[in-house]
Protein backbone atom coordinates (compact mmCIF):
# COMPACT_ATOMS: atom_id res chain seq x y z
CA UNK A 1 0.00 0.00 0.00
CA UNK A 2 1.60 3.06 -1.53
CA UNK A 3 1.65 6.05 1.22
CA UNK A 4 -0.09 9.23 -0.31
CA UNK A 5 1.78 12.62 -0.25
CA UNK A 6 0.29 15.36 2.19
CA UNK A 7 0.21 18.46 0.14
CA UNK A 8 -0.30 21.89 2.16
CA UNK A 9 -0.87 25.34 1.64
CA UNK A 10 1.79 28.07 1.24
CA UNK A 11 0.68 31.18 1.11
CA UNK A 12 3.60 32.86 2.04
CA UNK A 13 7.07 31.76 2.80
CA UNK A 14 5.70 31.63 6.67
CA UNK A 15 3.64 29.08 5.97
CA UNK A 16 5.91 27.25 3.71
CA UNK A 17 8.08 26.53 6.63
CA UNK A 18 5.45 26.09 9.37
CA UNK A 19 3.77 23.73 7.13
CA UNK A 20 6.62 21.51 6.06
CA UNK A 21 7.78 21.23 9.69
CA UNK A 22 4.49 20.12 10.82
CA UNK A 23 4.15 17.28 8.08
CA UNK A 24 4.31 18.51 4.40
CA UNK A 25 5.41 16.11 1.87
CA UNK A 26 5.14 18.89 -0.67
CA UNK A 27 3.51 22.34 -0.50
CA UNK A 28 1.83 24.15 -3.50
CA UNK A 29 2.50 28.12 -3.88
CA UNK A 30 2.03 30.89 -6.71
CA UNK A 31 2.44 34.50 -7.42
CA UNK A 32 -0.47 36.64 -7.74
CA UNK A 33 -1.09 37.22 -11.47
CA UNK A 34 -1.18 33.69 -12.53
CA UNK A 35 -2.31 31.82 -9.26
CA UNK A 36 -6.29 31.69 -8.18
CA UNK A 37 -5.33 33.10 -4.41
CA UNK A 38 -4.40 37.02 -4.58
CA UNK A 39 -2.35 37.15 -1.15
CA UNK A 40 -2.20 40.25 1.30
CA UNK A 41 -0.07 39.18 4.09
CA UNK A 42 3.22 37.97 5.69
CA UNK A 43 6.24 37.77 3.25
CA UNK A 44 4.37 37.01 0.26
CA UNK A 45 5.55 35.33 -2.92
CA UNK A 46 6.24 37.12 -5.80
CA UNK A 47 8.21 36.50 -9.09
CA UNK A 48 11.00 38.40 -7.07
CA UNK A 49 11.29 35.73 -4.35
CA UNK A 50 9.61 32.84 -5.93
CA UNK A 51 13.28 31.27 -6.31
CA UNK A 52 13.70 31.58 -2.94
CA UNK A 53 10.64 30.21 -1.72
CA UNK A 54 11.02 27.03 -4.19
CA UNK A 55 14.67 26.39 -2.88
CA UNK A 56 13.58 26.44 0.68
CA UNK A 57 10.99 24.10 0.42
CA UNK A 58 14.01 22.16 -1.57
CA UNK A 59 16.53 22.91 1.31
CA UNK A 60 13.50 20.66 3.55
CA UNK A 61 13.39 18.23 1.89
CA UNK A 62 9.96 19.01 0.68
CA UNK A 63 8.40 19.10 -3.38
CA UNK A 64 7.59 22.55 -4.32
CA UNK A 65 4.49 22.88 -6.69
CA UNK A 66 3.83 26.40 -8.65
CA UNK A 67 0.15 27.23 -9.49
CA UNK A 68 -0.37 29.11 -13.10
CA UNK A 69 -3.73 27.91 -12.82
CA UNK A 70 -5.75 31.13 -14.02
CA UNK A 71 -7.82 30.90 -17.22
CA UNK A 72 -6.04 33.17 -19.39
CA UNK A 73 -7.05 35.70 -21.69
CA UNK A 74 -4.10 37.19 -24.08
CA UNK A 75 -2.90 39.91 -21.70
CA UNK A 76 -2.19 36.81 -19.08
CA UNK A 77 -0.40 34.82 -21.88
CA UNK A 78 1.59 37.54 -22.92
CA UNK A 79 2.54 38.68 -19.23
CA UNK A 80 3.37 34.88 -18.18
CA UNK A 81 5.59 34.39 -21.42
CA UNK A 82 7.61 37.34 -20.37
CA UNK A 83 7.67 35.72 -17.02
CA UNK A 84 8.54 32.11 -18.57
CA UNK A 85 12.47 32.93 -18.24
CA UNK A 86 12.15 33.61 -14.45
CA UNK A 87 9.90 30.66 -13.63
CA UNK A 88 12.39 28.27 -15.70
CA UNK A 89 14.69 29.15 -13.30
CA UNK A 90 13.32 28.93 -9.76
CA UNK A 91 13.00 25.01 -10.79
CA UNK A 92 9.36 24.27 -8.96
CA UNK A 93 8.38 20.21 -9.13
CA UNK A 94 5.54 20.09 -11.22
CA UNK A 95 3.27 23.05 -12.94
CA UNK A 96 -0.75 23.41 -11.90
CA UNK A 97 -2.51 24.50 -14.78
CA UNK A 98 -5.72 24.78 -16.03
CA UNK A 99 -5.72 26.45 -19.66
CA UNK A 100 -4.62 25.08 -22.14
CA UNK A 101 -2.35 27.96 -23.24
CA UNK A 102 -0.79 27.94 -20.53
CA UNK A 103 0.59 24.54 -20.99
CA UNK A 104 1.60 25.16 -24.09
CA UNK A 105 3.58 27.69 -22.61
CA UNK A 106 4.76 25.20 -19.91
CA UNK A 107 5.76 22.47 -22.17
CA UNK A 108 7.40 25.14 -24.80
CA UNK A 109 9.79 26.74 -21.99
CA UNK A 110 9.59 23.68 -19.39
CA UNK A 111 9.63 20.68 -20.71
CA UNK A 112 10.86 18.19 -18.69
CA UNK A 113 9.18 19.70 -15.71
CA UNK A 114 5.86 17.93 -14.30
CA UNK A 115 2.27 18.89 -15.24
CA UNK A 116 -0.03 18.77 -12.75
CA UNK A 117 -4.06 19.40 -13.91
CA UNK A 118 -6.13 21.75 -11.37
CA UNK A 119 -9.47 20.89 -9.83
CA UNK A 120 -10.60 23.40 -12.04
CA UNK A 121 -10.23 21.10 -15.39
CA UNK A 122 -13.20 19.79 -14.21
CA UNK A 123 -11.85 16.14 -14.40
CA UNK A 124 -14.73 13.85 -13.56
CA UNK A 125 -14.16 10.84 -15.37
CA UNK A 126 -11.37 8.23 -16.67
CA UNK A 127 -11.41 9.31 -20.26
CA UNK A 128 -10.99 13.22 -19.54
CA UNK A 129 -7.90 11.89 -17.40
CA UNK A 130 -6.75 9.61 -20.21
CA UNK A 131 -7.30 12.73 -22.23
CA UNK A 132 -4.64 15.24 -20.07
CA UNK A 133 -2.40 12.43 -19.80
CA UNK A 134 -2.16 11.79 -23.21
CA UNK A 135 -1.18 15.73 -24.02
CA UNK A 136 1.41 15.17 -21.32
CA UNK A 137 0.23 15.96 -17.92
CA UNK A 138 1.57 13.74 -14.91
CA UNK A 139 -0.87 14.21 -12.43
CA UNK A 140 -4.85 14.75 -12.73
CA UNK A 141 -6.39 17.27 -9.99
CA UNK A 142 -9.50 15.20 -9.43
CA UNK A 143 -12.65 17.82 -8.87
CA UNK A 144 -14.21 17.71 -5.72
CA UNK A 145 -17.63 16.58 -6.89
CA UNK A 146 -16.29 13.51 -7.55
CA UNK A 147 -17.40 10.04 -5.14
CA UNK A 148 -14.48 8.08 -3.68
CA UNK A 149 -16.29 5.06 -5.77
CA UNK A 150 -15.38 6.73 -8.93
CA UNK A 151 -11.96 7.89 -8.08
CA UNK A 152 -11.20 4.25 -7.53
CA UNK A 153 -12.33 3.38 -10.81
CA UNK A 154 -10.48 5.85 -12.23
CA UNK A 155 -7.14 4.72 -10.73
CA UNK A 156 -8.15 1.11 -11.57
CA UNK A 157 -8.21 2.22 -15.15
CA UNK A 158 -5.09 4.33 -15.30
CA UNK A 159 -3.25 3.39 -12.74
CA UNK A 160 0.10 5.26 -14.26
CA UNK A 161 -1.53 8.32 -13.89
CA UNK A 162 -0.83 9.96 -10.39
CA UNK A 163 -4.79 11.35 -9.03
CA UNK A 164 -4.93 14.39 -6.44
CA UNK A 165 -7.82 15.29 -4.35
CA UNK A 166 -8.98 17.70 -1.85
CA UNK A 167 -9.33 15.98 1.82
CA UNK A 168 -9.71 19.15 3.79
CA UNK A 169 -10.85 22.99 3.64
CA UNK A 170 -12.98 25.52 2.30
CA UNK A 171 -15.27 24.71 -0.74
CA UNK A 172 -16.65 26.80 -3.56
CA UNK A 173 -20.52 27.01 -4.03
CA UNK A 174 -19.95 26.67 -8.02
CA UNK A 175 -18.82 23.37 -9.81
CA UNK A 176 -14.89 23.07 -9.07
CA UNK A 177 -14.51 26.66 -8.48
CA UNK A 178 -16.09 28.15 -11.87
CA UNK A 179 -17.87 30.78 -10.39
CA UNK A 180 -18.53 34.49 -12.03
CA UNK A 181 -20.80 35.44 -9.02
CA UNK A 182 -17.67 37.55 -7.73
CA UNK A 183 -17.27 39.86 -11.17
CA UNK A 184 -20.58 40.52 -11.25
CA UNK A 185 -20.86 41.67 -7.78
CA UNK A 186 -17.79 43.85 -7.84
CA UNK A 187 -18.14 45.02 -11.34
CA UNK A 188 -15.44 42.83 -12.51
CA UNK A 189 -12.69 44.43 -9.75
CA UNK A 190 -12.93 40.95 -8.06
CA UNK A 191 -12.46 38.45 -11.06
CA UNK A 192 -12.88 35.13 -9.06
CA UNK A 193 -10.76 33.10 -11.70
CA UNK A 194 -7.97 35.15 -11.87
CA UNK A 195 -7.30 34.89 -7.84
CA UNK A 196 -9.29 37.95 -6.41
CA UNK A 197 -12.77 35.95 -5.21
CA UNK A 198 -14.80 38.04 -2.62
CA UNK A 199 -16.49 35.43 -1.49
CA UNK A 200 -20.19 36.47 -2.37
CA UNK A 201 -21.34 33.05 -1.89
CA UNK A 202 -20.66 33.98 1.93
CA UNK A 203 -22.23 37.06 2.34
CA UNK A 204 -25.92 37.43 4.38
CA UNK A 205 -28.60 38.42 1.74
CA UNK A 206 -32.13 40.16 2.15
CA UNK A 207 -34.84 40.56 -0.30
CA UNK A 208 -35.85 43.45 -2.08
CA UNK A 209 -39.14 43.56 -3.40
CA UNK A 210 -39.24 46.28 -6.37
CA UNK A 211 -42.28 48.13 -5.73
CA UNK A 212 -41.35 48.69 -2.13
CA UNK A 213 -37.41 49.92 -2.50
CA UNK A 214 -37.03 50.73 1.30
CA UNK A 215 -38.53 47.56 2.59
CA UNK A 216 -35.87 44.68 3.17
CA UNK A 217 -37.21 41.37 4.05
CA UNK A 218 -34.72 38.69 5.61
CA UNK A 219 -34.22 35.83 3.27
CA UNK A 220 -34.83 32.51 6.09
CA UNK A 221 -34.34 29.04 4.84
CA UNK A 222 -35.69 26.23 7.59
CA UNK A 223 -35.15 29.40 10.59
CA UNK A 224 -31.34 28.60 10.07
CA UNK A 225 -30.09 32.13 8.40
CA UNK A 226 -29.59 33.81 5.31
CA UNK A 227 -25.93 32.70 4.21
CA UNK A 228 -28.28 30.35 1.00
CA UNK A 229 -25.24 29.71 -0.80
CA UNK A 230 -22.11 29.16 2.02
CA UNK A 231 -21.18 25.59 2.04
CA UNK A 232 -19.70 23.60 5.23
CA UNK A 233 -15.78 22.80 4.82
CA UNK A 234 -14.80 19.79 3.33
CA UNK A 235 -12.79 17.22 6.20
CA UNK A 236 -12.22 13.61 5.32
CA UNK A 237 -10.13 12.44 8.01
CA UNK A 238 -12.13 9.88 9.08
CA UNK A 239 -12.71 8.53 5.46
CA UNK A 240 -8.50 8.30 5.24
CA UNK A 241 -8.19 4.61 4.85
CA UNK A 242 -11.16 4.02 2.02
CA UNK A 243 -9.08 7.09 0.22
CA UNK A 244 -6.03 5.15 0.34
CA UNK A 245 -7.62 1.98 -0.89
CA UNK A 246 -9.02 4.16 -3.65
CA UNK A 247 -5.37 4.71 -4.73
CA UNK A 248 -5.37 8.42 -4.33
CA UNK A 249 -1.46 9.76 -4.51
CA UNK A 250 -1.70 13.31 -2.81
CA UNK A 251 -4.28 14.48 -0.70
CA UNK A 252 -4.29 18.12 -0.71
CA UNK A 253 -5.20 20.49 2.11
CA UNK A 254 -7.66 24.01 0.58
CA UNK A 255 -6.05 27.15 2.27
CA UNK A 256 -3.79 29.41 1.13
CA UNK A 257 -5.19 33.00 2.36
CA UNK A 258 -5.58 30.70 6.28
CA UNK A 259 -3.63 31.56 9.10
CA UNK A 260 -0.34 30.35 9.86
CA UNK A 261 -1.87 28.01 13.01
CA UNK A 262 -4.58 27.04 10.67
CA UNK A 263 -1.65 25.78 8.35
CA UNK A 264 0.33 24.10 10.89
CA UNK A 265 -2.56 22.34 13.12
CA UNK A 266 -3.96 21.24 9.87
CA UNK A 267 -0.97 19.76 8.64
CA UNK A 268 0.01 18.14 12.37
CA UNK A 269 -3.29 16.44 12.37
CA UNK A 270 -3.48 15.11 9.12
CA UNK A 271 0.23 13.76 9.16
CA UNK A 272 -0.09 11.87 12.36
CA UNK A 273 -3.89 10.37 10.51
CA UNK A 274 -1.82 9.13 7.62
CA UNK A 275 0.79 7.66 9.65
CA UNK A 276 -1.53 5.84 11.72
CA UNK A 277 -3.84 4.11 8.86
CA UNK A 278 -0.30 3.06 7.29
CA UNK A 279 0.87 1.60 10.78
CA UNK A 280 -2.62 0.02 11.48
CA UNK A 281 -5.72 -0.05 9.12
CA UNK A 282 -8.13 0.15 12.00
CA UNK A 283 -7.04 2.99 13.86
CA UNK A 284 -9.28 5.27 15.16
CA UNK A 285 -9.52 8.45 13.43
CA UNK A 286 -11.93 10.51 16.15
CA UNK A 287 -8.94 12.07 17.69
CA UNK A 288 -7.44 13.71 14.57
CA UNK A 289 -10.87 15.00 13.95
CA UNK A 290 -11.11 17.08 17.27
CA UNK A 291 -7.86 18.68 16.56
CA UNK A 292 -9.16 19.67 13.12
CA UNK A 293 -12.19 21.31 15.37
CA UNK A 294 -9.45 23.27 16.70
CA UNK A 295 -8.90 25.66 13.57
CA UNK A 296 -11.51 27.80 11.64
CA UNK A 297 -14.38 26.16 9.56
CA UNK A 298 -17.58 26.53 8.99
CA UNK A 299 -18.43 23.16 10.18
CA UNK A 300 -17.51 20.20 8.40
CA UNK A 301 -19.16 17.99 6.03
CA UNK A 302 -17.87 14.49 3.61
CA UNK A 303 -19.06 16.89 0.35
CA UNK A 304 -19.81 14.80 -2.37
CA UNK A 305 -17.16 11.93 -1.75
CA UNK A 306 -19.18 9.44 0.28
CA UNK A 307 -22.57 9.54 -2.02
CA UNK A 308 -23.75 8.88 -5.52
CA UNK A 309 -22.55 12.55 -7.23
CA UNK A 310 -24.97 14.53 -4.94
CA UNK A 311 -24.01 17.34 -2.29
CA UNK A 312 -25.77 16.22 0.96
CA UNK A 313 -28.48 18.46 2.24
CA UNK A 314 -27.15 19.01 5.27
CA UNK A 315 -23.40 20.57 3.65
CA UNK A 316 -24.78 24.13 3.80
CA UNK A 317 -23.30 26.62 6.68
CA UNK A 318 -26.41 28.39 6.93
CA UNK A 319 -26.10 30.85 10.08
CA UNK A 320 -22.29 31.83 9.67
CA UNK A 321 -19.80 32.70 6.69
CA UNK A 322 -16.53 33.03 8.12
CA UNK A 323 -14.79 29.74 10.17
CA UNK A 324 -14.53 30.11 13.78
CA UNK A 325 -12.05 27.63 15.77
CA UNK A 326 -12.57 25.69 18.18
CA UNK A 327 -9.41 27.14 19.97
CA UNK A 328 -8.16 30.43 19.70
CA UNK A 329 -4.78 31.01 18.28
CA UNK A 330 -2.78 32.92 21.16
CA UNK A 331 1.23 33.05 19.71
CA UNK A 332 4.33 32.44 18.36
CA UNK A 333 7.52 31.68 19.77
CA UNK A 334 10.47 33.39 18.16
CA UNK A 335 13.37 33.26 20.78
CA UNK A 336 14.46 32.04 24.02
CA UNK A 337 16.93 33.70 26.92
CA UNK A 338 17.34 31.60 29.66
CA UNK A 339 13.83 30.21 30.89
CA UNK A 340 12.15 32.96 29.08
CA UNK A 341 10.68 32.97 25.68
CA UNK A 342 10.32 35.68 22.96
CA UNK A 343 6.33 35.42 21.62
CA UNK A 344 4.80 37.68 19.23
CA UNK A 345 0.78 37.55 20.54
CA UNK A 346 -2.16 36.53 18.00
CA UNK A 347 -4.90 36.87 21.28
CA UNK A 348 -4.76 38.41 24.75
CA UNK A 349 -4.08 35.87 27.79
CA UNK A 350 -3.89 35.85 31.02
CA UNK A 351 -0.66 35.29 33.82
CA UNK A 352 -1.22 32.20 34.94
CA UNK A 353 -3.17 30.73 32.23
CA UNK A 354 -3.43 27.42 31.23
CA UNK A 355 -2.62 26.79 27.44
CA UNK A 356 -2.21 24.24 25.19
CA UNK A 357 1.65 24.49 22.88
CA UNK A 358 1.43 22.12 20.02
CA UNK A 359 5.46 22.00 17.56
CA UNK A 360 5.86 19.81 14.97
CA UNK A 361 6.34 16.69 17.18
CA UNK A 362 4.68 17.81 20.83
CA UNK A 363 1.41 18.71 22.27
CA UNK A 364 1.30 19.37 25.95
CA UNK A 365 -0.45 21.75 28.24
CA UNK A 366 1.38 24.35 30.42
CA UNK A 367 0.80 27.30 32.66
CA UNK A 368 2.07 30.87 31.95
CA UNK A 369 3.62 31.73 34.97
CA UNK A 370 5.17 35.36 33.82
CA UNK A 371 4.15 37.76 31.45
CA UNK A 372 7.12 40.58 31.03
CA UNK A 373 7.52 43.33 27.98
CA UNK A 374 10.80 44.21 26.31
CA UNK A 375 11.94 46.26 29.05
CA UNK A 376 11.77 43.51 31.74
CA UNK A 377 8.06 45.12 33.28
CA UNK A 378 5.91 42.11 34.39
CA UNK A 379 2.15 42.26 33.49
CA UNK A 380 -0.67 40.28 34.07
CA UNK A 381 -2.11 40.27 30.59
CA UNK A 382 -0.47 39.93 27.07
CA UNK A 383 -2.77 42.02 24.81
CA UNK A 384 -2.74 41.14 20.97
CA UNK A 385 -0.28 41.75 18.33
CA UNK A 386 2.84 42.30 21.13
CA UNK A 387 6.17 41.46 21.43
CA UNK A 388 6.28 40.04 25.18
CA UNK A 389 8.72 37.25 26.88
CA UNK A 390 6.90 34.49 29.15
CA UNK A 391 7.89 31.86 30.97
CA UNK A 392 5.58 28.32 31.01
CA UNK A 393 5.61 25.51 33.93
CA UNK A 394 6.48 23.23 31.11
CA UNK A 395 8.64 23.95 28.41
CA UNK A 396 8.65 22.40 24.62
CA UNK A 397 11.52 20.34 23.77
CA UNK A 398 12.45 22.58 20.82
CA UNK A 399 10.34 26.13 21.01
CA UNK A 400 11.30 27.06 17.06
CA UNK A 401 7.77 26.65 14.83
CA UNK A 402 6.38 26.09 18.50
CA UNK A 403 2.51 28.08 18.61
CA UNK A 404 0.32 28.18 21.58
CA UNK A 405 -3.16 28.15 21.56
CA UNK A 406 -6.20 28.22 24.23
CA UNK A 407 -7.30 24.97 26.00
CA UNK A 408 -10.79 22.98 24.31
CA UNK A 409 -13.71 22.94 22.01
CA UNK A 410 -15.75 25.91 22.84
CA UNK A 411 -18.53 28.29 21.77
CA UNK A 412 -19.93 27.27 17.99
CA UNK A 413 -17.70 24.61 17.28
CA UNK A 414 -18.84 22.74 20.31
CA UNK A 415 -22.10 22.88 18.79
CA UNK A 416 -20.77 21.24 15.47
CA UNK A 417 -19.81 17.83 17.35
CA UNK A 418 -23.01 17.25 17.93
CA UNK A 419 -24.35 17.80 14.50
CA UNK A 420 -24.93 15.75 11.65
CA UNK A 421 -22.54 16.78 9.67
CA UNK A 422 -19.89 15.98 11.65
CA UNK A 423 -20.78 12.60 12.62
CA UNK A 424 -19.19 10.74 9.96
Amino acid sequence: MKKPELLMPAGNIEKLKYGIKYGADAVYLGVVDFSLRAMRKGELITLENLKTAINTAHSMNTKAYLTLNIFAFNKDIKALENAMEIITETNPDALIISDVGIMRLAQKYMPKTDIHISTQANILNYEAVRFWQDMGATRAILARELPIKDVAEIKQKIPDMELECFIHGAQCVSFSGRCLLSDYMTNGERKANSGNCSQPCRWSYKLLEETRPNEYQEIIQDDKGTHILSTKDLCLVKHLKNMIDAGIDSFKVEGRTKSLYYVSATAKAYREAIDAVMQDRNSDMEPYFQELLKVGNRGYTTGFYLGNGEYPSDGYSYDISKGLAGADFLCEFWDKKDDLYKIKTKNKFNKNEDIEIITPTEKFITQITEIKNENGDELELANTNGELWVKLSVEPQNYEYALARTIGIKGKIQDNQSCECCQF
